[in-house]
């Protein structure tokens, strides 16, 4: 059976809890073990991080120790998948670019706060995204800095509506994948809090996305 570990904390405006109990149903409902943590202390723990097959973390803002990084990004390297959404994955410990390398990108901004807002489906081949259609979402729209590099499946488009009329047009990516050493890394900008999850597209995509980056 594949082991998952769903490492939660961090801000409690995004619900790390609520959230990262969606994200063990699913795995669960997938066939995973799923062990969960409320600290980063696991993440120094070589032997159990590398016989894992995904971590998600859920941990916004924050610190994370040397130590604890070194374990994370070690064990993604190594082949574990890295899946999150969200500030709890990239929006966590705003001082740590090589996480940030990780996980591709960083969160900057939401204008406007919670919006109405459309995510486009852009690859409609990939197995996270296949035959799902552009959907609408109420809740944060994630302004990011994000690496070139991120083989993007889903975007979004930014309005004039939130008084930052020079990002109007500007297109955003909200879901992707990458490569970290031999680890598979999967994000979803959706998920500010629990309730985002009953949009379908929003819990499909992140269902599909942890089974596909788990080892």
């Amino acid at each position: 059976m594949k082991k998952a570990l769903v490492v939660w904390g961090g801000w409690n405006g995004h619900e790390p809890k609520q959230t990262t109990d969606i994200a063990g149903e699913l795995l669960r409902a997938a066939g995973f073990e799923v062990e969960v943590h409320d600290n980063m202390e696991v993440y120094k723990d070589a032997e159990k991080m590398k016989a894992l097959s995904l971590v998600v973390p859920c941990w916004t803002m924050g610190q994370i120790t040397a130590e604890q990084e070194k374990g994370l990004m070690d064990a993604v390297a190594s082949g574990v998948g890295l899946a999150g959404w969200h500030g709890g994955m990239c929006d966590a410990f705003r001082q740590n670019t090589s996480y940030q390398f990780m996980t591709g990108g960083q969160w900057v901004s939401h204008p406007g706060g919670i919006v109405d807002y459309t995510v486009n489906i852009i690859n409609h081949q990939d197995p996270i995204t296949k035959d799902l259609k552009d959907f609408a979402m109420k809740s944060e729209q994630y302004y990011m800095h994000t690496d070139p590099g991120n083989q993007v499946l889903a975007t979004t488009t930014f309005s004039d509506q939130y008084g930052t009329p020079w990002i109007k047009g500007t297109v955003m990516p909200v879901v992707w994948k990458r490569q970290w050493g031999q680890g598979r890394v999967f994000y979803t900008s959706l998920g500010h809090v629990a309730k985002d999850f009953e949009v379908p597209e929003a819990r499909e995509i992140l269902r599909r996305g942890m089974v596909w980056a788990a080892r």
